[in-house]
């Protein structure tokens, strides 16, 4: 399990999506994130986040939420990695 600072708004959008498997990490390239493009899991990384309460006791506001997970998804590659794709291309 990784280890989030959950106050922070986007490590806690970052663990929420990974550990609902919305996004994954490329196992060949660690820097590269890969959204898994499934509507479901990104439904349940939202509630999930939703419910995370920082060490002063209060939570994310929501817009502020919708935002981020939008800005990762949007970061992340869709169903693959594209420096993999790249690797098996012929020269």
């Amino acid at each position: 399990m990784m280890s989030a600072n959950l106050d922070d708004l986007s490590a806690a959008v970052r663990y929420a999506l990974e550990t609902t498997r919305a996004t994954t990490v490329c196992p060949f390239h660690g820097e590269v994130i890969i959204r898994v493009c499934d509507d479901a899991a990104e439904s349940h990384a939202y509630e999930r986040v939703k419910r995370i309460v920082k060490s002063d006791g209060t939570a994310f506001e929501a817009d502020a939420l919708r935002d981020e997970i939008g800005r990762q998804l949007a970061r992340a590659a869709d169903g693959r990695c594209p420096k993999c794709d790249r690797t098996g291309a012929a020269s």
